[in-house]
């Protein structure tokens, strides 16, 4: 199995990215297109992960006023529980782990895996698109 998650440096590739994306929140979720494919994804900075070959999981992140935001983890269903988001989320921190302020909003089922490295939940519960989120903070461990 080969692993590779990279920063999306062609059109072909942001298009790849925006598929992924397409298939698990819009076709999967339900998130109405206009709002999954907003105006920060030309700003935002997106990777892909490519497993065997193959583009399977795909985010971004962004500098907003409060930090740096993660966003959009998406993984082809098919290639869940393989490591493929563990691998998104190690090379985002790795690209932008010196930073002051690093938070996310997950959905509330997935909040134990962002635990696992190091995200907090603050705050109550909200809804994001008819999704339950939380908010997490990035408090990396001293080693």
């Amino acid at each position: 199995m080969d692993l590779q998650v990279k920063i999306v440096t062609s059109d072909e590739e942001r298009q790849q990215a925006y598929a992924i994306r397409y298939e698990v929140f819009v076709v999967g979720q339900g998130v109405p297109v206009d709002i999954e494919m907003d105006q920060h994804d030309e700003e935002a900075i997106h990777v892909l992960a490519i497993l065997d070959g193959k583009p399977v999981g795909t985010a971004r992140w962004r500098t907003t006023p409060k930090g740096i935001k993660l966003e959009r983890f998406a993984v082809l269903e098919e290639y869940r529980s393989q490591g493929v988001g563990a691998a998104l989320v190690r090379f985002i921190l790795g690209e932008v782990g010196q930073q002051p302020m690093i938070y996310l909003h997950a959905q509330e089922a997935v909040v134990p895996f962002y635990e696992k490295f190091g995200f907090v939940p603050v705050g109550e519960p909200f809804d994001e698109v008819g999704i339950q989120h939380r908010e997490m903070y990035w408090e990396p461990t001293v080693e």
